[in-house]
C-alpha cells in the first residue's frame, strides 16, 4: 500500500517526533519514519492511529490511483508571494462516511453563492466540541438550520443564524448535527 503519511505530516508542519507523541499509544519517531518510507508495513491499525494523530481520515493517508495531487506553485504570506523551497502538493479532497454537503445558493455571512460546504455528522455527545463552529441542524418536515453554535445547555443548543441582524435560535434535542469542515469555492 502506498501511503501519503509523509506528505500529510509535512503539510501540517509536524516532525516525526511530534506525530509519534500524538499517537495513542505514543510511539517513536523511528517507527513513524519506517512507516512513511515503507520499510515497515503499514497495517490498518497503524493507518488509523496515525490518521487520528494527524487529525485526518485514514483514506487521506492512502495514495489512490487516478487521484492526482495539485502541485503548489507559490506560497502566499504577509511578506508577499514566493516560490516553495521544496516540492509541495495539495491532496485532493476525499469525502468520508458521515459527510453531508451544504450548497450555498445565495451569498450570506462569510459564504458566497456557489460555495460547497463539507460537513461531518456528529452525535449529541460531540456537540460541545462544535462550539463556535458553523453547524447544520435537522428540523422536522425536512427543514434545516445552519449557523454558528454559540451555546449548549443540556439538550438545548443555541444557534446564531448567518447574516446581520439575526436573532439566536434555540433547538432542543436534535438527533444529530453536522459541523462545517471544508469550504470549496470557485473563484
Amino acid at each position: 500500500m502506498i501511503t501519503r503519511i509523509r506528505e500529510v505530516r509535512k503539510a501540517k508542519g509536524l516532525t516525526l517526533e511530534q506525530v509519534g507523541a500524538l499517537c495513542d499509544p505514543p510511539t517513536t519517531a523511528q517507527t513513524i519514519g519506517r512507516l512513511e518510507t515503507g520499510t515497515r508495513t503499514v497495517s490498518v491499525n497503524w493507518l488509523n492511529r496515525i490518521a487520528l494523530a494527524l487529525g485526518v481520515t485514514s483514506a487521506e493517508l492512502v495514495a489512490l490511483p487516478g487521484h492526482s495531487e495539485i502541485a503548489v506553485a507559490a506560497l502566499l504570506g504577509p511578506d508577499g508571494v514566493r516560490a516553495p523551497t521544496r516540492p509541495l502538493a495539495f491532496p485532493p479532497p476525499i469525502a468520508s462516511d458521515g459527510m453531508v454537503g451544504v450548497h450555498v445558493g445565495a451569498s450570506i455571512g462569510d459564504y458566497r453563492a456557489g460555495d460547497a460546504i463539507w460537513c461531518r455528522r456528529i452525535g449529541p455527545a460531540d456537540y460541545g466540541a462544535a462550539l463556535n463552529r458553523d453547524i447544520l441542524l435537522p428540523r422536522p418536515a425536512g427543514r434545516f438550520l445552519f449557523g454558528r453554535l454559540i451555546g449548549r445547555e443540556g439538550d438545548r443548543l443555541q444557534l446564531l443564524p448567518l447574516g446581520s441582524g439575526t436573532r439566536q435560535l434555540v433547538v432542543t434535542d436534535p438527533p444529530w448535527a453536522a459541523v462545517a469542515e471544508q469550504l470549496v469555492r470557485r473563484l
